[in-house]
């Protein structure tokens, strides 16, 4: 993969400025994602914990065949996997399902089982932060579904950032977007949704480390409760 541009903070900041102009979250959203693929071509991949088909369904509006990858983690609820499938087939877009070097089985061998009760953050970063970074060295830029309303450590979300980790541009065309934008969009276009949703899952993650939210909960209140993390370290 090759790209014409080079990405870099500068260009982040100029991107991040122009579209926080746009007052309407859809055509915010759009523009941010269509001037990223093209600027970026194949370059460019969005990111999808298939919570729901949102974020693809955007992307696939504005590049058609956009990549949209997946961390399989070998700990996901079967309704997340199922709504990958769905996903994948009837939007235009190209799944790149990315895995572990390790199964469950051979990290179960070599840390012992239920690494993900002792210690989380090892298990994030084996399951999904090195897969992650694996698959996006073939790209120079890439997209998440993170929102500023979804908790205070992601209230400064940009629209477009520089992903200094990574050495790359990160666009986060959600970011503005409200709980009711979201859901107008999903029943407005018909937009696959995870079950688990139905059931009181706000944020859905990893089967081990995801419960539903009660009323009231901050949406990422089920992630990882009670062991005082907030984040995987992909966003961090």
């Amino acid at each position: 993969m090759t790209t014409a541009i080079r990405p870099s903070p500068e260009l982040a900041a100029e991107a991040d400025a122009r579209f926080e102009g746009i007052a309407d979250p859809v055509e915010q959203a759009l523009a941010v994602l269509r001037w990223a693929g093209e600027t970026f071509g194949e370059d460019f991949a969005v990111t999808s914990s298939m919570a729901d088909g949102l974020l693809a369904h955007l992307a696939g509006r504005a590049a058609p065949g956009v990549h949209v990858v997946f961390l399989d983690t070998g700990y996901h609820f079967a309704e997340t996997i199922g709504t990958r499938d769905w996903i994948s087939a009837v939007l235009p877009i190209t799944l790149v399902n990315v895995r572990p070097s390790r199964t469950v089985a051979e990290q179960d061998a070599e840390h012992g089982e239920k690494l993900h009760d002792r210690n989380p953050d090892l298990c994030c970063s084996l399951r999904k932060v090195q897969p992650l970074a694996r698959a996006l060295e073939g790209y120079t830029a890439w997209g998440s579904g993170v929102r500023r309303d979804e908790s205070p450590s992601r209230a400064g979300t940009r629209l477009v950032d520089w992903d200094a980790k990574r050495g790359m541009v990160k666009v986060n065309p959600l970011a503005a977007w409200t709980q009711d934008d979201v859901d107008s969009y999903i029943t407005e276009h018909q937009v696959p949704v995870n079950p688990l949703h139905e059931i009181g899952y706000a944020s859905i993650g990893c089967a081990p480390c995801t419960r539903p939210v009660a009323p009231g909960e901050d949406p990422r209140a089920g992630r990882w409760a009670g062991r005082g993390k907030t984040e995987c370290g992909l966003h961090t």
